[in-house]
């Protein structure tokens, strides 16, 4: 089955033919851990899960290497952990295992390899130490920033000149840059940094610059040269843009990303979601709402995953009522094969929208299956129809809620998490603190 995909860096549709069928990579960008991921952060996840399923079905489970990191050390990350007055560490842990819990709780599956940021340190300064030696990066006042004048191919992405970059830079324009342009590779440590997001490297301790990190977690578990590389639409410029210019040329004959895929906006009112606007919902919230997973997944799996998507009560009730009509359709049915046409659908540039009309018309067997397939009806049909304002099972959740313990002390966080997960699919709510944790009915 052929799959194609949109590729940012042509802007057009291409059939997708991997550098190896035995070992197909993808890369997405995951969350800065500083705070709970809201639905736009969800979007990317969720989009990019479709595709992983896509991309297994057709070359097989083994074949294929998903790759999301944890960005764990940033400045966001930094006032954060001051404004809340805690850790770095405690702060960094405490919002993956949220992150982890909520994706889990939208079916997603977990990438096939999870790398931190502050666990790569070391295959960060190799890039820039490289960047330095071919003559791309420089030194200045405690930084490394990569020249951005000195990569001729600079904007084949975004389409960026470089006297758009004062706008687009992520950091302010500095004196110690001798360009508007360029960016940063590598940051001295401020006054009162906490000790944990401070590093050693050869031109002081500091920390790593954003873009610098995806370049070099990519690179260490897909090589150097790999297949998609997947993330929102606003990081195409500067992120996406810096990414290619720093992997490039450090690695000379290298062209990274063979594809580049991008999801577009949620918007509330015609606004992008996000936490600076102040207009974002996040996943927990709904979760505690009584939202069931499946109805946001539904919801933002329901509009193609190019365009934007308005985010609003309505569609979730739109798509609950769709979910009940499935559910009630296949009650007490085996999946059974896929109804025609279905992988076809996800496999041209993941459209969604025909996969779900393909639902819609599908005999129950089939409806299963498929649904299954793009993570919904994963439910019995007496749990889904379960409000969670009935009696429930107390022994069962603290059952439950004991083996979480364990498996949390344990640093089995992928259990712990997955059986937050079943909670709250379930309806339960459990709140941790200090004094241990408490559980309601959402």
């Amino acid at each position: 089955m052929q799959i194609t995909l949109f590729n940012s860096l042509t802007q057009k549709k291409e059939d997708f033919k991997p550098l190896n069928e035995k070992r197909v990579g993808m890369y997405v960008c995951g969350p800065t851990v500083y705070d709970r991921p809201h639905v736009g952060n969800a979007r990317a996840v969720v989009v990019y899960d479709v595709l992983f399923r896509v991309l297994r079905h057709v070359y097989g489970e083994k074949n294929v290497t998903y790759v999301r990191n944890i960005t764990d050390v940033d400045d966001k990350i930094n006032a954060a952990a001051k404004a809340n007055n805690e850790p770095i560490s405690a702060l960094t842990q405490r919002i993956t295992e949220s992150f982890h819990a909520d994706m889990a709780a939208l079916n997603n599956l977990p990438p096939t390899e999870e790398p931190r940021a502050t666990a790569h340190i070391q295959e960060m300064v190799e890039i820039i130490q490289k960047l330095i030696a071919n003559g791309y990066a420089y030194e200045s006042a405690g930084h490394v920033l990569f020249a951005v004048g000195k990569d001729k191919h600079y904007g084949t992405l975004s389409g960026r000149k470089l006297e758009d970059l004062i706008a687009g830079a992520r950091v302010e324009v500095e004196s110690y840059k001798k360009e508007a342009g360029d960016f940063v590779l590598w940051k001295p440590a401020d006054p009162g940094d906490d000790p944990s997001s401070i590093f050693d490297s050869p031109w002081g301790k500091g920390r790593p610059g954003w873009h610098i990190e995806c370049s070099a977690m990519s690179s260490k578990y897909l090589g150097h040269d790999f297949d998609i590389h997947g993330g929102g639409a606003d990081l195409k410029f500067p992120h996406h843009e810096n990414e290619i210019a720093q992997s490039t040329c450090a690695h000379k004959g290298s062209h990274y990303a063979k594809y580049w895929v991008h999801n577009g906006f949620v918007t509330v009112n015609g606004e992008k979601m996000a936490k600076s606007a102040g207009n974002f919902t996040t996943v927990r919230q709904l979760l505690e709402r009584g939202v069931k997973g499946e109805v946001i997944r539904y919801v933002l799996l329901a509009t193609h995953y190019r365009k934007p998507l308005d985010f609003s009560d309505k569609g979730l009730e739109d798509a609950k009522k769709v979910l009940d009509k499935f559910y009630r359709a296949t009650e007490g049915v085996k999946p059974g094969k896929l109804p025609e046409g279905f992988v076809e659908a996800l496999a041209d540039d993941m459209n969604t929208l025909e996969a779900i009309a393909i639902l819609h018309r599908a005999k129950p067997e089939e409806l299963k299956a498929a649904g299954q397939f793009m993570g919904f009806l994963n439910m019995e049909s007496k749990g889904w129809f379960s409000s969670g304002a009935g009696d429930v099972d107390a022994s069962a959740i603290e059952s439950l809620i004991q083996k979480r313990a364990e498996a949390k002390k344990a640093k089995d966080f992928a259990t712990a998490d997955k059986i937050r997960a079943e909670l709250t699919a379930q309806g339960i709510v459990i709140e941790d603190s200090a004094s241990g944790t408490t559980w309601r009915k959402a």
